[in-house]
């Protein structure tokens, strides 16, 4: 087995391909990077919506929904429910799709689920400073960590009381090119 020292890469357009790749100079192997995969839920309770308050950077201090990377060999139902457990120590039950989100600047492709608590007991997790079930009125608008939380929150309400909808994308106009926070 060769010393991972020995291999050295160049970006370049490999034989039969139109965009330029990470290329091992040694072996002519091919480092193709792909978008990463955010899984995520707007999770309800009793008319209110469960709110997390970022404890890590990107946007420390921010509220967002309970969302994350999905990891390896997970589905995206089984990532969302993850992450509500990991940020807010929640145990939800996936309803359905709400939305799938394209944000080409940071390479990300965002699946949002509409859920609800199976018990009322959250707790902040490592990467939340605290978690709230806040009602409609109380969403700290100005607050919100990211466009795509903004979208997830007023497509959700926009389908209160409907038991199937399509899943939505992003909001007209809304390319997901917006510049970094």
């Amino acid at each position: 087995m060769q010393n991972p020292r020995d291999f050295s890469f160049s970006k370049r357009i490999p034989q039969d391909d139109t965009r330029e790749r990470l290329v091992c100079d040694t072996c002519g192997w091919i480092n193709y990077t792909n978008p990463k995969i955010v899984v995520g839920s707007v999770v309800s309770h009793e008319g209110r919506i469960l709110l997390c308050r970022r404890a890590i950077e990107p946007r420390r201090g921010f509220w967002t929904i309970p969302a994350g990377y999905l990891e390896e060999k997970e589905t995206t139902e089984a990532g969302a429910m993850r992450e509500a457990q990991e940020e807010a120590c929640a145990e939800i039950a996936i309803d359905q799709l709400l939305a799938v989100y394209n944000i080409p600047r940071i390479s990300q492709v965002q699946l949002i689920y509409r859920a609800t608590l199976v018990r009322p007991d959250i707790a902040a997790g490592p990467e939340s400073l605290e978690v709230r079930l806040v009602e409609w009125s109380e969403i700290p608008w100005s607050d919100l960590a990211f466009p795509s939380v903004h979208w997830a929150l007023g497509q959700y309400r926009s389908v209160l009381g409907r038991e199937a909808f399509p899943p939505f994308s992003n909001p007209p106009g809304e390319t997901g090119n917006y510049p970094a926070a």
